[in-house]
């Protein structure tokens, strides 16, 4: 299949979905009129039925719909050829993607009538509005100015957020946004600010070269950042053509397979464990291998080209699924389920009504006093998850604080073999040299906060996995106590109205769920990312900067700044002298510097994982509480919600003759329109 027919496709494909998704957002918001509609007609008939929170989140749920976007983020180290990929993709050069510059800023592509761009300051300054032309000239640097940026932990243009490019280009016009990043080894400021979109995307595609296959600084950043998040990476390996040309004899087809089998092995290797799911293993339909320059010549030349050889086609074909099937159909079932919740819970304020507007006041009152130990139930329903959750807070956040202590503490045990590969390029008898000195000192410094940063990462995934399970478990208890909450409200319904309650049309078990055990349940697999990461976020914890920031306020940069002093002004012979026999070879000498650094870092490690305790628990039961809270908020609501609908039909009782027929009609009516609604967004 031609390259032209799978990018049709995806543009087809994506028209119908967004044309499908604000159908639906279509339907869900005159859902939500209907409500809101009978209810304000309810107060001059028998009454509201109590259902403001259901309007609400059907509200949320159809703009979220009607605005909502597919974010694509693109990450990978320096010349790996990123926006070369991305203008291949959209089939333009939009992107500077010649042999020297790259993009020096995270840049945003999203559709627009007329090409411009905008670019976003830190500060209180106004955005900036540039033409294309402008933009590329200001904006893009030269790789190895960005390398040496990097180097002196400097940002490119550090008072610039981000840039906006507004374009008219088909893809995006579809529901698209493309999120380029420069390169991983640009600053660490800067990754973070790469980072910062990450859970606000919906999948990511991450930029290898097969000429520097799988490099440190690319698995770092995969272990630290992506591994364990539940993001869906696609991994395109650029340049796959250039293996040919590395070979010896380029027309040895022997030695070309044995070569790109080589190769393959090394990225199988290593990408296998974020290709998996569920039990399923996705590499063949996450890993891909492409030449993003000759896709883009070829389609410069010729907008029509198939592409066939270039990976392209396969590639596009798999993103055209994820993007058309996988995600946006995830999306609208969620929409779905939502709206038959919603006509679930009308349904069940329907059959407690209708047979009530027959009942006169006494027996009305009568039968309300009858239910009261119902509600208590409703009560001690609310209060028995509340204190699972509690229970569940303390003991998880006790635990990791005390493993994060245990952690820390156990740092110094592994530090000489866990800290080599952070060592500094710079030989260290050349760091002697004068010249050399203060960038190995500097060198030292980064690959220290590198490995801390690492380290700290490792265990933060630790802990949101663990945080991540007690919510699974949280979960699956709301379940259970959901399906009982629902039973009792079943009595209440079958009590008031002397007869069991009938909800009409067949409902499947997530829709019949109360509404706060359905959101409680489905917490886990929140924005389909990390749960844990983002309930941390919301608690204001930053896990990265607790044990260097420590570190600062105790005094390992000191010690370190003091041991370089030695190496500037000292005589050499005082200095090797001072390291112990035998230091005059390289490798001693350079063990007994890794030896010295950690006898002064492991002097800190109980005050460190003594002050710092306290936080990680408090942040910890903050995720909980954060939860315990919103739970209670909505057993709370639908409880109230529920008295104050006979609260309702008694004061219209008390103060008016009800038309029943005509009320009868407008309830019967209320309800197939919903019902009307749901049938449609089903068929959708």
């Amino acid at each position: 299949m031609s390259y032209t027919v799978e990018n049709s496709s995806l543009l087809g494909d994506l028209e119908r979905v967004a044309k499908t998704r604000q159908e639906i957002a279509r339907r869900l918001s005159k859902i939500a009129d209907t409500i809101a509609q009978a209810e304000l007609a309810g107060e001059t008939a028998s009454g509201r039925l109590g259902l403001a929170a259901e309007v609400a989140k059907i509200n949320l749920a159809s703009d979220s719909l009607r605005q909502g976007v597919f974010r694509l983020l693109v990450l990978g180290d320096l010349k790996r050829g990123k926006s070369t990929l991305l203008n291949a993709l959209i089939g333009e050069k939009l992107l500077p993607s010649d042999v020297n510059p790259c993009t020096a800023l995270l840049t945003v592509l999203r559709y627009g009538l007329n090409k411009k761009v905008t670019v976003h300051f830190k500060d209180n300054r106004d955005a900036v509005k540039l033409d294309l032309p402008s933009f590329q000239e200001k904006y893009t640097i030269d790789p190895d100015e960005a390398k040496k940026l990097e180097e002196e932990s400097k940002l490119a243009f550090p008072e610039v957020s981000h840039a906006v490019i507004e374009y008219p280009l088909p893809l995006l016009e579809r529901g698209i946004e493309i999120i380029d990043s420069p390169g991983l080894n640009d600053t660490e400021a800067r990754n973070e600010l790469s980072l910062s979109y990450i859970n606000n995307c919906h999948a990511i595609l991450f930029v290898f070269r097969a000429s520097q296959p799988y490099t440190l600084e690319e698995r770092r950043y995969l272990e630290n950042y992506l591994k364990g998040r539940g993001l869906t990476v696609f991994f395109l390996i650029n340049g796959w053509d250039e293996v040919r040309d590395s070979l010896i004899d380029p027309d040895n087809a022997e030695e070309l397979v044995a070569a790109e089998s080589r190769l393959r092995q090394v990225f199988s290797n290593n990408l296998g464990e974020y290709c998996e799911a569920d039990g399923q293993n996705f590499y063949a339909k996450r890993v891909f291998e492409v030449s993003a320059i000759n896709a883009l010549r070829r389609r410069i030349k010729n907008p029509d080209d198939n592409l066939v050889g270039t990976g392209f086609p396969e590639f596009t074909q798999a993103l055209n699924h994820f993007l058309t099937q996988e995600r946006a159909v995830a999306e609208m079932h969620q929409a779905k389920t939502l709206a038959g919740q919603v006509y679930h819970r009308v349904r069940e304020a329907l059959a407690r009504r209708i047979p009530l507007l027959d009942q006169d006041l006494a027996e009305l009152q009568q039968r309300m006093n009858a239910v009261a130990p119902e509600f208590e139930q409703l009560g001690e329903i609310r209060d028995r998850f509340q204190d699972e959750i509690r229970q569940t807070r303390d003991k998880k956040a006790q635990a990791i604080a005390d493993g994060f202590r245990a952690y820390i503490l156990n740092l110094g045990n592994t530090f000489a073999a866990d800290f080599s590969p952070y060592q500094p390029n710079i030989s260290f008898f050349e760091s002697l040299e004068r010249g050399k000195r203060e960038e190995f000192n500097a060198a030292f410094k980064r690959g220290f906060e590198q490995y801390i940063n690492d380290k700290i990462a490792a265990w933060e995934l630790t802990a949101e996995r663990e945080i991540a399970a007690a919510f699974g478990e949280l979960a699956r208890s709301a379940a259970v106590h959901g399906a009982a909450y629902a039973q009792v409200s079943q009595t209440i319904g079958e009590k008031l109205i002397g007869q069991q309650v009938k909800t009409g049309i067949n409902i499947g078990v997530e829709q019949s769920s109360p509404n706060w055990a359905s959101w409680a349940v489905g917490f886990v697999s929140l924005a389909w990312g990390n749960v844990a990461g983002i309930a941390l976020a919301g608690a204001g914890f930053d896990w990265k900067n607790i044990f260097v920031n420590a570190l600062a306020v105790l005094g390992i940069w000191s010690f370190l700044s003091i041991f370089s002093l030695s190496l500037i002004g000292g005589p050499l012979g005082v200095f090797v002298l001072g390291l112990g026999v035998g230091a005059w070879q390289v490798e001693t000498a350079r063990q007994e510097l890794i030896a010295l650094t950690k006898k002064e870092f492991i002097k800190y490690l109980p005050q460190v994982a003594q002050e710092q305790w306290q936080p990680i628990f408090e942040a910890v039961k903050g995720c909980f509480d954060n939860y315990e809270r919103e739970v209670i908020k909505q057993i709370n609501d639908d409880i109230k919600s529920r008295q104050a609908e006979l609260n309702n039909l008694v004061e219209q009782k008390q103060s008016r003759e009800i038309d029943r027929e005509a009320e009868l009609q407008r309830l019967q009516n209320l309800e197939a329109e919903i019902a009307a609604e749901l049938r449609a967004i089903d068929v959708l």
